[in-house]
C-alpha cells in the first residue's frame, strides 16, 4: 500500500525557492526513497526532492503549486506587453516631439512663410494634433502596468510564504486574486497590443537552410533575455527538433541541442509556447504537448473531428490539416472537419489540458487558403502560397464575422508553406522554399480612454 505524504503520519518542512526554479519542471515532486511500517502503524518514508512523484501529494499543495504557476506565465506575459508598450510609446513620443517642432515653426513664421508652405504646416499640425491624446493614454497605460507588476510581485510573496509554511490559509483570496490579475492582463494586452492589421513589411531573409518545407519558431511566452530558436525540417514523419541557443547561433548554424520527439509530427504548422512544443502527431487527429527541458509528453489529445492525412489541407497540401498558432489570447488550433464541409473551423485551446474551450466556423474553405496566422484572436487567410499572394480574408471571433481584406505579401521565394505570428516581436515568421524569412507588421488600433482595464 502506497504511503501518504499528508500529516499526521509524516511531517516534512520546505525551504521557500523561487518561481524560476519551482518550475523547471512540470515532474517535480516527491519521490519515495525508501518506506517501512512502525509497530504503531505509522508510515515511515524517505523522501527526495526534488523528483519525479511516486508518493500522493497533498491537495492543496498542487492547488499552490497551479496558482505559482499562472502567477509566472502572468508575469511573463507582462514583461511582453511592458517591452511592446515601450515601443509603442517611444514611436507617439516622437510624434509629440515633431508636433512640437512644426509648431514652435508656425508661431516664429511671422509672415515669413508662403500661404502654401503656411498651410502645408498646418494640415500637418492637423494631422498630428490627436497624438497628443494617444501619447497621454499611453502613459497612464503605462503606469497601469507597473501597478499591475507590483501586485503580482505582492502576490509571489505571499504564495511563496504559504509553500513554506504548507498553510492552506488564505487560498481562495488567493485563487481570486489570481484569476483578477489575468483577466485585467488579457485586457491590457487587447487594450494596448492589439489591432487590426493594416500592412506587412518587405520580407527580411534570415537564413536559406534546409528542405523547401519546414517551420521555425521562438518561444512567444519566454522572457526578452530568452532568444532561443527551433527548426524542424521537414513536413512529414519528422522526430529530430534542433534548439539554438541564440537567433546569431540559428543563423551561424552553431550552438545547438537535439531533441528527438517520441511521435512523429504531420505538416509544418508547430508552434512553441511557454516552454512546450504542440504538433500534430503523424497519421492522427492528435495534438502533442512535449516539453523541451523535462524532454518528455506532457499530454496528447485528439481534436474532435479534424481532418488529418492531407484530408483537408492548405493549397500546398504537405499533411498541413491542423495549424497551431499563439497570439495576444493564447493558444489556437486551425483546421477543418466533414462537418464544415471543409471550411476552416479555429479553436482555442487550453494550453494545460489541450481541450476545446470554443470554436468557430469561419466559412472560408481551407483548400483554397495559402497559409493563414492568429493576430489578436483575428483570423488572417493569404489567398495562395505562391508568388503574388496577399492577405486576402480575415474571421474576428469577438463578432464572429468576417471581412474580405487586401493587404500586399511580397512572397519572394514562391513557395511558403509555414506562416506564424509571435506576438512578443509582433512578427511573421515563414518558412519559404528553404529560406527562412521575418515579416513585421503595422496594426492600427484605437485607443479607449474609459479608464483602467
Amino acid at each position: 500500500m502506497p504511503c501518504s505524504l499528508t500529516p499526521p503520519h509524516l511531517s516534512l518542512s520546505l525551504t521557500p525557492i523561487s518561481l524560476q526554479t519551482l518550475f523547471q519542471s512540470p515532474e517535480e515532486g516527491w519521490q519515495l526513497y525508501t518506506s517501512a511500517q512502525a509497530p504503531d502503524g505509522k508510515c515511515i518514508c524517505t523522501a527526495v526532492i526534488p523528483a519525479q512523484s511516486t508518493c500522493s501529494r497533498d491537495g492543496r499543495s498542487r492547488e499552490l503549486r497551479q496558482l505559482m504557476e499562472k502567477v509566472q506565465n502572468v508575469s511573463q506575459s507582462m514583461e511582453v506587453l511592458e517591452l511592446r508598450t515601450y515601443r509603442d510609446l517611444q514611436y507617439v513620443r516622437g510624434m509629440e516631439t515633431l508636433m512640437r517642432s512644426l509648431d514652435a515653426r508656425l508661431r516664429a513664421a511671422d509672415g515669413s512663410l508662403s500661404a502654401k508652405s503656411f498651410q502645408e504646416l498646418k494640415d500637418r499640425m492637423t494631422e498630428l494634433l490627436p497624438l497628443s491624446s494617444v501619447l497621454e493614454q499611453y502613459k497612464a497605460d503605462t503606469r497601469t502596468i507597473v501597478r499591475l507588476r507590483e501586485e503580482v510581485r505582492n502576490l509571489s510573496g505571499s504564495l511563496a510564504t504559504i509553500q513554506e509554511e504548507m498553510g492552506a490559509y488564505g487560498y481562495e483570496d488567493l485563487q481570486q486574486r489570481v484569476m483578477a490579475l489575468e483577466a485585467r492582463l488579457h485586457a491590457c494586452a487587447q487594450k494596448l497590443g492589439c489591432g487590426k492589421l493594416t500592412g506587412v513589411s518587405n520580407p527580411i531573409t534570415v537564413r536559406a537552410m534546409g528542405s523547401r518545407f519546414g517551420s521555425w519558431m521562438t518561444d512567444t511566452m519566454a522572457p526578452s533575455a530568452d532568444s532561443r530558436v527551433w527548426y524542424m525540417d521537414g513536413y512529414y514523419k519528422g522526430r529530430r527538433v534542433l534548439e539554438f541557443r541564440t537567433l546569431g547561433d540559428f543563423i551561424k548554424g552553431q550552438n545547438f541541442i537535439q531533441h528527438l520527439l517520441p511521435q512523429p509530427w504531420a505538416g509544418t504548422g508547430h508552434v512553441v509556447y511557454n516552454g512546450s512544443l504542440f504538433y500534430n502527431k503523424y497519421q492522427s487527429n492528435v495534438v502533442v504537448k512535449y516539453h523541451f527541458r523535462s524532454r518528455s509528453v506532457l499530454v496528447q489529445r485528439s481534436l474532435p473531428g479534424a481532418g488529418y492525412n492531407n484530408t483537408f489541407p492548405y493549397s500546398w497540401g504537405g499533411f498541413s490539416d491542423m495549424d497551431f498558432m499563439v497570439d495576444e489570447s493564447g493558444l489556437w488550433a486551425v483546421y477543418t472537419t466533414n462537418q464544415n464541409a471543409g471550411n476552416i473551423v479555429v479553436s482555442r485551446l487550453d494550453p494545460h489540458t489541450l481541450e476545446v474551450m470554443r470554436s468557430w466556423d469561419t466559412g472560408y474553405p481551407k483548400r483554397s487558403a495559402g497559409e493563414a496566422f492568429m493576430i489578436c484572436g483575428v483570423l488572417y487567410v493569404t489567398n495562395s502560397h505562391l508568388a503574388g499572394a496577399k492577405v486576402y480574408f480575415a474571421y474576428f471571433t469577438n463578432t464572429s464575422s468576417y471581412e474580405y481584406t487586401d493587404v500586399p505579401f511580397h512572397n519572394q521565394y514562391s513557395h511558403i508553406s509555414m506562416l506564424d505570428y509571435n506576438p512578443r516581436e509582433r512578427a511573421l515568421y515563414t518558412w519559404n522554399n528553404g529560406h527562412q524569412v521575418l515579416y513585421n507588421v503595422t496594426l492600427f488600433h484605437v485607443i479607449s480612454t474609459s479608464g483602467d482595464p
